[in-house]
């Protein structure tokens, strides 16, 4: 039985030494939190229950039926409106559409980023576009807040609509779900919508390309740029070459020199002129630059037509790789085989790439048979000089003329006396004048006008060559001074004249060029002039 706590009765406890009251309040982070108190006046410690206050509650609602009757209906639940409870609590969502751009060479379509907002007290929604600096588009709040009509029957959006990487459609207007902030996701997954993974936004072409590029740093090594022009400079690889092109129309093998700079890496093809090869002696074929090796391997979207060709559409240029005795190398559409190259070329394949065999190709094709020009028979129309003008050359040109014969014997004229040697009674007495021109052989003949005679005087033949009867056509013989002697007939285009006169300058021409007369020519015309006495004229007859 224990004793009662009276005074003199109960006994001090030595050992506690803390009689002080525990504290109820603490500190976190700047804030009071209260706090549970475990011991007790002298420290001993407390004994509470251990349940929490949603477990009291629960037991103070539970009450045993056979002691206390039946149980208590609980409490209702107070109801609380939407717009309070959904007080400030805006659901948002992070869209773009594309706006075709109809004015601008640049773009074609433009992506525009805005936020769509979800307001829950009310179910309005407002679609706002974040303003972008110097975009030159008016931007801000797109549509109001208010409720959108989802179709034609009188219903409106709702947030169970709502997900990522869906279309929404407001007014016509499409635009496309990407993202939504923490909270909105976890909202949407506690009202048990799977919510979809985000997606990135389309890109901007346009945006892009007006981005400034990044600036990137490549570490130097010891074959720099200057190192590179100090060693190469000048030394240029030659490959000789030939563009088979016979496999198209007209096509036919063509010889090149394809010359290989290794400073910059660049190539040059020119030409191998041939005589009478048919073309223009253009030296170049291929100016001083990259090739691609593959010019069609570009982006598609590329501008081919307006644009050349540079570093960051070429994925692979043509190396010295790409070169050597017995290869085929596309250069620029053009397939080149290189049958053989000079000593340097050699001995920088033999340095840098162990090649060794060199043997040069055999590309040269047999010579083709050259036909003999026949010319075709003289018809009589023209001089025979210009009809073989026309068949020697595809444009005729002029017969080549004897300059130094026309400047020697400029006005040079011999004239001769001549009567018509025919049956006709009325050309009996009937007298010309035949002009030889020196300096082309031409003839010209002109009748004296006479009185009564019945026939117009006036040139009689124009200036012509005229050949001899009997002679060839192909090869005419014409007549000459020589051919001219006093008393002889001659027949010009089937007109007989006999020669009764000639010009004292005849007689002195024809003694200047006594070698080239003959003798009977020169005896005629000096009996005719006088210079010969007639008892020696009719000796020698």
């Amino acid at each position: 039985m224990a004793l009662p706590h009276l005074p003199g009765n109960s006994f001090a406890d030595l050992t506690q030494t803390k009689f002080h009251v525990s504290q109820t309040l603490g500190y976190q982070n700047g804030y009071i939190i209260p706090t549970r108190p475990t011991l007790g006046l002298g420290g001993k410690p407390l004994q509470y229950n251990q349940l929490s206050e949603a477990d009291l509650d629960e037991l103070a609602k539970t009450k045993p039926t056979l002691t206390y009757g039946s149980r208590s209906k609980p409490a209702p639940v107070e109801f609380t409106p939407a717009h309070v409870a959904f007080d400030k609590k805006v659901l948002c969502f992070t869209a773009y559409f594309k706006q075709t751009v109809h004015e601008s060479p640049n773009e074609y379509y433009r992506v525009r980023t805005v936020k769509i907002y979800y307001y829950l007290e009310d179910d309005s929604i407002s679609v706002t576009e974040p303003p972008v600096e110097n975009s030159g588009i008016p931007q801000g709040k797109l549509i109001k807040r208010q409720r959108l009509p989802k179709n034609d029957l009188g219903d409106c959006w709702h947030w169970k609509d709502f997900n990522l990487d869906i279309d929404v459609t407001f007014y016509g207007k499409t635009f496309h779900v990407c993202n939504c902030n923490q909270w909105t996701a976890e909202f949407l997954a506690s009202e048990g919508i799977d919510v979809n993974p985000p997606v990135e936004p389309a890109h901007d072409p346009y945006t892009e390309s007006r981005r400034p590029l990044k600036h990137t740093f490549d570490t130097p090594n010891s074959w720099d740029k200057l190192k590179k022009f100090i060693e190469l400079d000048r030394k240029v690889l030659r490959f000789y070459a030939v563009w088979d092109d016979r496999d198209s129309a007209f096509g036919e093998m063509r010889p090149f020199v394809v010359h290989y700079y290794l400073v910059d890496d660049t190539v040059e093809v020119r030409e191998v002129n041939q005589p009478n090869d048919g073309r223009d002696p253009f030296p170049v074929l291929i100016c001083r630059q990259k090739l691609p090796k593959n010019r069609k391997d570009i982006p598609a979207n590329f501008p081919t037509c307006v644009l050349e060709t540079g570093q960051d559409e070429v994925k692979e240029w043509l190396t010295p790789k790409d070169f050597g005795v017995g290869k085929t190398t596309n250069v620029l559409g053009r397939r080149m085989l290189v049958y053989n190259c000079d000593e340097f070329t050699k001995a920088f394949y033999r340095q840098n790439f162990a090649v060794t065999d060199f043997a040069p190709v055999q590309v040269k094709a047999p010579k083709a048979q050259v036909l003999e020009k026949v010319l075709p028979p003289y018809n009589g129309f023209g001089s025979l000089e210009d009809s073989k003008q026309s068949c020697l050359s595809l444009i005729p040109q002029p017969p080549k003329k004897d300059y130094i014969k026309m400047l020697e014997n400029d006005g040079r004229i011999l004239r001769y006396a001549a009567i018509l040697d025919s049956p006709k009674p009325e050309d009996e007495n009937r007298k010309f004048i035949i002009f030889y021109r020196l300096s082309d052989d031409m003839i010209t003949i002109y009748e004296p006008p006479q009185r009564n005679a019945g026939i117009l005087g006036g040139k009689f033949l124009e200036r012509t060559r005229v050949a001899k009867p009997g002679s060839s056509i192909d090869n005419p013989l014409y007549y000459a001074p020589q051919d001219f002697v006093i008393g002889r007939t001659i027949e010009i285009f089937k007109h007989k004249f006999i020669l009764t006169d000639a010009d004292e300058y005849v007689l002195k021409y024809a003694e200047r060029h006594a070698d080239t007369f003959p003798k009977e020519t020169l005896d005629s015309l000096k009996k005719k002039h006088s210079k010969i006495p007639a008892e020696n004229t009719d000796e020698k007859q």
